[in-house]
């Protein structure tokens, strides 16, 4: 969730509030050591979406004229097909129940105001109750968390493992839970709204002042259609912050208005009303942070998203991935993160950050696993491809993260992205081969690719409250190419096209590898540098550079270019060579993604392949 993110970047960095020692001694902590056997990749899933057999596509189509995908549309043939792409995780995206616009009264559910919802089908980041599940997922919505917590399990059964979304900086504007937990309160309900502030109230008010909803020339909810609740009022008083950091009672269209934004004990000049860790703390692990936590009086939001991570740990959830975490202090993540691994030491802990000032803060503060690698690699490799940017850069970008590079996570394609296939970014899905080859194989870092971006995905659909490039989150819709991948839900590509098969061959044959290779999870060496220097024919679109472990060598060599095919000689170099301890001489290497071979030739210490790259093409030769 990106919209407004100028606002959100500076509300983080008062949240934040990092000390000057602490940032030096994250900046000096020692690598971290890796010791995963092999890379994760993860799946993520728009669930509402994925299972939509519905073609329709009309602009604010309803449920019953777009259609929706359901928990039951993951059989064991979707799940064993995604597990076979090369998946280890997947991220179930807008589980927990959130803001929609559909009568659900019968089941006990309030229905909710369209003038604080954005979209039909609604906000996956706009939660309403944090203790249960989005009705519309359901084929019995009276049964919602039990036919999730069948997927649960039938997703494990199927060898893969479950992600869904916690949002700690924003809830939606009438929260309100019907599932709580004996002695669960709600968000809010101890609050003392006569407060701008205080610690243990769960929001920030504007005393003296009525919630105003947002008003636009351009925009009417639902498109204008007529609603009982679309009456441009929604009854708030006091007024909350607004979830981007809006202290206006009315804020603006562009806010985040659908959200009211949660206190952790950062008063409004920015300063910490609560324990901060010790200097050093960040090169301790988590039990150490569970330690230190135990005992200490923290404020109540603490207390309570702690426990909403713990209760879906319960119900056998792997790992969360946590919108826009930079806008949380480190270290609450500190207390909730140690928390989840106590209970689950392998908990998979992604996290929405893009201020790369503060990485190494919520990694070793706060815990976090893994972040966004958006900021660095993502952005380069989009400005490579809209012509904007050389490659070259690529390799200072690994220097600079070396310390931290398993920790930041790579992806080309998400909800939040435009779609890589999409004309706003690589045009094609072929031109976003060799991206996705570098995107996966560059670091040690787990690699998430978006449903339907295997069979190149394009986001053309006008959805209505979203629009095209990217797959609406907002609306009832269908992903065309997937869908056909879907096949009506035999799950077997049958009414894919010849290049959609294709594609999809290239990320399968790509992910797993990725997952199985030893090199992968070892070091890493750029070669094209010499290679730009020296090697005549190198083009400007070419990147090449090596991977190694005791067990298996690696030389990866990709072109960016769309229309350039070249022919040159690569030059592996003499102290890679050496470090290989590969004496003068032939050396076999095989292509791992379509197996083709070629020879290594060693000559005094130096080692070259000549080699004839076809537009988009890469090769991931192996020793």
């Amino acid at each position: 969730m990106k919209t407004s993110l100028t606002v959100a970047i500076v509300l983080s960095c008062i949240v934040t509030n990092t000390s000057l020692a602490q940032k030096m001694t994250s900046m000096d902590a020692k690598p971290k050591v890796v010791n995963k056997p092999k890379k994760d990749v993860v799946y993520q899933v728009f669930t509402r979406l994925f299972g939509n057999k519905n073609t329709t596509n009309k602009p604010w189509g309803t449920i019953e004229e777009n259609g929706v995908g359901k928990f039951n549309d993951f059989t064991d043939k979707a799940l064993q097909e995604i597990k076979k792409l090369g998946v280890t995780y997947i991220w179930y995206t807008g589980v927990p129940h959130h803001d929609v616009i559909r009568d659900y009264t019968k089941y006990g559910i309030s229905n909710d105001d369209p003038d604080i919802v954005k979209g039909r089908a609604g906000s996956p980041y706009a939660v309403k109750d944090y203790y249960n599940v989005n009705p519309d997922l359901a084929v019995n919505p009276a049964k919602r968390l039990e036919e999730f917590q069948a997927l649960i399990t039938r997703t494990h059964t199927n060898g893969l493992k479950v992600i869904i979304d916690i949002v700690p900086n924003h809830i939606a504007r009438n929260y309100h839970s019907l599932t709580n937990p004996k002695g669960v309160t709600d968000f809010g309900a101890e609050d003392d709204t006569s407060l701008e502030y205080a610690r243990d109230n769960n929001f920030y008010y504007i005393p003296g002042k009525s919630f105003e909803v947002p008003t636009s020339n351009t925009y009417r909810p639902l498109n204008g259609e007529r609603n009982p609740l679309s009456d441009g009022k929604f009854t708030e008083n006091p007024a909350k912050w607004t979830g981007n950091g809006s202290r206006q009672a009315k804020p603006d269209i562009n806010d985040w208005y659908e959200t009211v934004k949660v206190n952790y004990g950062i008063k409004p000049d920015g300063s910490k009303d609560f324990p901060e860790l010790p200097a050093g703390y960040d090169t301790k692990d988590y039990k150490t942070h569970y330690e230190f936590w135990k005992g200490k009086d923290v404020p109540s939001s603490w207390k309570k998203f702690r426990d909403i991570a713990l209760y879906w740990t319960a119900k056998g959830i792997d790992g969360f991935r946590y919108d826009m975490a930079e806008m949380v202090p480190y270290e609450f993540w500190s207390y909730m993160n140690s928390a989840i691994k106590m209970k689950n030491p392998d908990a998979f802990l992604l996290a929405e950050v893009y201020n790369p000032k503060e990485y190494r803060n919520y990694i070793n503060l706060g815990k976090m696993d893994y972040l966004y690698d958006k900021v660095e690699t993502y952005d380069h490799l989009k400005a490579i491809i809209h012509g904007s940017a050389m490659p070259d850069p690529l390799s200072d970008i690994q220097e600079d993260m070396k310390d931290i590079e398993h920790h930041m996570l790579h992806f080309l394609d998400n909800h939040d992205e435009q779609r890589l296939a999409s004309l706003e970014f690589a045009g094609t899905p072929e031109k976003g081969k060799p991206m996705m080859v570098v995107s996966a194989t560059i670091s040690t870092s787990p690699t998430m690719i978006y449903f339907g971006q295997e069979v190149g995905e394009d986001g053309k659909e006008d959805a209505g409250f979203g629009k095209p490039s990217r797959t609406s989150i907002f609306d009832y819709i269908g992903v065309p190419h997937h869908q056909r991948w879907m096949n009506g839900g035999k799950f077997d590509g049958g009414a894919l096209s010849k290049s959609e098969k294709d594609l999809r061959d290239f990320y399968k044959r790509l992910l797993n590898f990725t997952i199985k290779s030893n090199a992968l999870m070892g070091k890493y060496q750029e070669i094209h540098t010499l290679n730009r220097n020296e090697t005549k024919m190198y083009d400007a679109g070419i990147y090449s550079y090596v991977r190694w472990s005791d067990k298996e060598k690696l030389i990866v060599v990709v072109n960016f270019s769309w229309v350039t095919t070249s022919h040159f000689e690569l030059k592996v170099p003499e102290d890679v060579i050496k470090t290989w301890n590969l004496k003068d001489g032939l050396y076999n290497v095989k292509d791992q993604l379509y197996g083709s071979t070629t020879q290594l030739k060693v000559t005094d210490g130096k080692g070259t392949i000549q080699l004839s790259l076809k537009p988009s093409e890469s090769f991931i030769f192996k020793l």
